[in-house]
């Protein structure tokens, strides 16, 4: 009995002395050094910079390409001809409540040489108008109403095809906002595949005077001047811009008829046309004159002019503006 005594108290001293040793080592281990974690942090947080840092790099990279993509799809001005201005000093936008329903043809200026229009057809319907342009080439797939960089952005189907006619010209069915006004209108070219910007102007002076709705339209019969001569401010444009005619000029009017004397800066004018009829100077000395029937006032007139002042006679088109409010 006493032998077991001893042992137990022998078992329970070395389970005591293990324990003890144990927890002697786990004290012994080293404490963590302040500034060795304090090192650890900011490396940590310095990686985590350098990785943000090359994230964003990464997208503004990512995003100059796809600027440089969108840059390329569209060509500069250096790829192209000189810009013509299509926009004149009178003209004021006319929409589709001014005009008569129906199809007329229309002349459309272009602000590039290469890109030319060779005919067009307006038709108003309602409020909106819609143009078929037949182009004289056929160098573009698609136009698209509005700029280059508005169409890199757009999806296929809002661009504009081609579609070939009967004689195998390329054509483009557009809409219409207004006439007499510049419209952004860039097309796709085939060969260089970019987007060219240009600026067309449906022009209202190259309508017939049918097309209009009667309020619109200062008839000479409107106007109700008794029969008789009197004076009249007249502008020319067109051209050059180099010639002018004499204002005020003179207008007689008899009835419903109205007749404008027009006298050139030049003497180099052999014929003039209005709405296709020739006309004759009645002069043989000295600049150009005419007799010629005033079809409205206050709106631009469209008139030919021939000029010989060339190597070679040439037709050129213009416009004259009789102004009513100045008739005396």
């Amino acid at each position: 009995m006493k032998k077991k005594i001893v042992l137990i108290v022998s078992l329970i001293i070395t389970i005591m002395i293990f324990a003890m040793g144990c927890g002697s080592k786990n004290n012994s281990q080293p404490q963590a050094d302040p500034q060795e974690t304090q090192k650890e942090e900011t490396q940590k947080e310095e990686t985590d910079k350098e990785e943000a840092k090359t994230e964003e790099t990464q997208k503004e990279e990512t995003d100059k390409k796809e600027e440089s993509s969108e840059e390329s799809a569209v060509a500069s001005k250096d790829d192209m001809v000189e810009v013509e201005e299509v926009v004149e000093e009178w003209m004021v936008p006319i929409h589709a409540d001014s005009l008569k329903e129906g199809t007329y043809p229309i002349t459309v200026s272009s602000s590039s040489s290469m890109f030319k229009i060779e005919s067009a057809e307006l038709n108003v319907s309602g409020d909106e108008m819609t143009a078929v342009m037949t182009m004289g080439g056929k160098g573009y797939r698609y136009l698209f109403m509005g700029t280059g960089e508005e169409a890199v952005g757009a999806s296929e189907d809002q661009y504009i095809p081609y579609v070939e006619n009967s004689e195998g010209a390329h054509t483009y069915t557009v809409p219409v906002e207004a006439l007499d006004e510049g419209v952004p209108c860039t097309a796709f070219s085939n060969k260089k595949e970019k987007w060219y910007d240009r600026t067309i102007l449906f022009r209202s002076d190259s309508l017939p005077f049918e097309a209009f709705k009667d309020d619109l339209i200062t008839t000479p019969a409107k106007l109700g001047l008794e029969d008789g001569e009197y004076m009249v401010e007249v502008s020319l444009n067109g051209g050059t811009g180099r010639t002018t005619v004499e204002s005020p000029t003179k207008i007689v009017v008899n009835g419903d008829e109205c007749i404008a004397t027009i006298t050139w800066s030049s003497p180099n004018y052999d014929y003039m046309v209005v709405e296709g009829e020739k006309y004759l100077p009645i002069n043989t000395e000295g600049n150009s004159v005419y007799e010629i029937p005033i079809k409205v006032f206050d709106r631009a007139m469209p008139i030919i002019g021939d000029t010989v002042a060339m190597s070679e006679p040439h037709e050129i088109a213009y416009t004259l503006i009789f102004d009513s409010s100045t008739i005396k």
